[in-house]
C-alpha cells in the first residue's frame, strides 16, 4: 500500500504545482466536449429515429442480408 501512497502523492503533487497545466487540461476538456456532445448533436442525428420497432428490424435485417443495396 505504501507504493501506491507515494504514486498517488507524486501525482497530486504534479498537478498542485502546475502551471501550464491547468490550462491545457481545461482545453482538452472543452474539445472533448465539443467533439463528443456537440457535434453529436449536430451532425450525427440517430438514422432510424421515428421508425417502430418493426421497422428498425427490417432496415437492419436488410443492410446484413444485401449490404451492396445501400
Amino acid at each position: 500500500m505504501n507504493l501506491l501512497t507515494r504514486i498517488a502523492q507524486f501525482y497530486c503533487d504534479g498537478f498542485r504545482q502546475m502551471t501550464w497545466g491547468r490550462a491545457l487540461w481545461l482545453l482538452i476538456g472543452i474539445k472533448l466536449f465539443v467533439i463528443f456532445v456537440i457535434l453529436r448533436l449536430i451532425f450525427f442525428r440517430p438514422a432510424m429515429q421515428g421508425m417502430s420497432e418493426e421497422e428498425k428490424q427490417e432496415t437492419v435485417a436488410g443492410s446484413i442480408i444485401n449490404p451492396s443495396s445501400q
